[in-house]
């Protein structure tokens, strides 16, 4: 489980307390979803503390897409586990990977039991108005970046703008469109002609990976078995199954969730109704932390509607287990590989390619996210094949189109601390709703 050398002689080593403060820092500021987190790691890690080069987080990123689960938190576990120093590693990886979700737990936790205590809070709605307002920005910021790295040939233009059109327009799946991507960058093998790499040795045997795969199922599957046995509460058994089989199948991060289980967890086994669905992924929209944390909220009320708050939390801590366990499996399993696979060039013309199907996926996203946030009624509109997200324009709001435009006035012009914006933008959503 331990990291390779790091190839760039000139990183820093960052020490435990640095190594926290950041990660923390990431977790607390993850809002907006995957595309704000990366572009945020990115900010962090990247350019400012120089942990890892622009072409090992590009790299990673390209392979977290490629697995189940969200790809930021991945990524953010993967950037702990390749840091230089002592906590490098395992212990990195853990921190990283811990302090990116954790917050967002904690935050979804407790408005779960808000909601299902007293209902619809409607102080934290007008709060979070302006903190999706400043999550656009932040998205379309991300948009501009990892962009501006990722196409640097025609080839990878075309790539991002099929991908575009085929989530966006065609609503092809997710796992398909990278599929396919893989699959065009690995036989045109793009990797760039001035690449002189040197080959790059795998850093674990083969037995030290099924070690850690079958240290990680033990840590996964082991308290789902024995808390069937003891528990004398079907439901957390019932809910540890089913939340570990969407961890295996969902690839592209929380909507695809909600496509895998939303039926499921409504018809099927009776936890919520599809209101409280909708209700729980604004919650996870609008708190840090990635989107998938939805789950939480979808066990938290299933375990409270079969036996009040203690066996809600229960339930909460189950789904989260099983649903970020196979996370640090994928990661600690696969991290020893990823320069390795980005040294073979038809392997980094795939995984190059996946980046540049990346960029059509993040806009696809800053568009949907942007319809959602502005207007308050948008619906999808089937013409044969296509579909189109239509708004209604009598709905835009109009205290978002403000909040949006000084939260980019404030970032994009200004460069304002991240933080300082999103609350500014959080009291000014208040102010706006209550008093304008």
């Amino acid at each position: 489980m331990n990291a390779a050398t790091n190839t760039d002689d000139l990183a820093p080593t960052p020490t435990f307390n640095q190594a926290f403060r950041i990660f923390a820092k990431i977790g607390l500021l993850s809002f907006g979803g995957p595309a704000a987190q990366i572009a945020l790691m990115h900010k962090f890690i990247v350019e400012e503390k120089s942990w890892l080069s622009e072409k090992q987080f590009l790299g990673a990123l390209s392979f977290c897409m490629l697995l189940p689960g969200p790809e930021a938190m991945q990524l953010a576990t993967y950037a702990g586990w390749r840091m230089r120093g002592p906590f490098s590693g395992l212990v990195g990886g853990l921190l990283a990977g811990l302090l990116f979700v954790l917050p967002g737990a904690f935050v979804i936790l407790a408005l779960a039991a808000i909601y299902a205590l007293y209902g619809d809070v409607p102080l934290i709605a007008t709060i979070f108005l302006g903190i999706k307002a400043t999550v656009v920005i932040i998205v379309i910021e991300a948009l501009l970046r990892v962009s501006k790295r990722a196409l640097n040939g025609n080839i990878y233009w075309l790539i991002a703008a099929l991908s575009f059109v085929g989530i966006f327009f065609l609503a092809l799946p997710y796992p398909l469109i990278v599929f396919i991507a893989a699959a065009v960058g690995y036989l045109l093998g793009t990797q760039p002609a001035d690449d002189k790499s040197p080959e790059i040795p795998v850093s674990v045997s083969a037995y030290s990976t099924f070690k850690t795969i079958a240290i990680w199922l033990a840590i996964w599957w082991v308290p789902i078995i024995i808390m069937g046995q003891v528990s004398g509460q079907p439901v957390l058994t019932e809910i540890g199954a089913f939340f570990s089989k969407l961890a295996v199948v969902t690839f592209g991060g929380a909507y695809a969730v909600l496509a895998y289980m939303g039926q499921d967890v409504v018809a099927n086994f009776g936890w919520l109704s599809a209101g409280e669905m909708m209700d729980g992924l604004g919650l996870a929209e609008t708190t840090p932390g990635p989107l998938i944390l939805v789950t939480e909220f979808v066990g938290f009320i299933a375990g409270f509607r079969e036996g009040g708050f203690w066996l809600g939390l229960a339930a909460a801590i189950v789904t989260l287990c099983v649903t970020l366990v196979p996370c640090f499996l994928w990661i600690f399993a696969g991290a020893p590989y990823i320069e390795w696979i980005s040294a073979q060039p038809r392997l980094s013309g795939a995984l190059s390619a996946i980046t540049a199907a990346v960029v059509g996926v993040i806009l696809n996203l800053s568009i949907w996210f942007g319809l959602h946030v502005f207007f308050n009624t948008v619906t999808p509109q089937k013409y044969g094949f296509i579909t189109l997200w239509q708004p209604e324009l009598a709905t835009l709001n109009w205290h978002v189109v403000v909040l949006a435009i000084i939260s980019a006035i404030l970032l994009l012009k200004l460069h304002w601390n991240i933080m300082k914006v999103l609350v500014i933008s959080a009291a000014l959503g208040w102010v706006l709703v209550e008093f304008a």
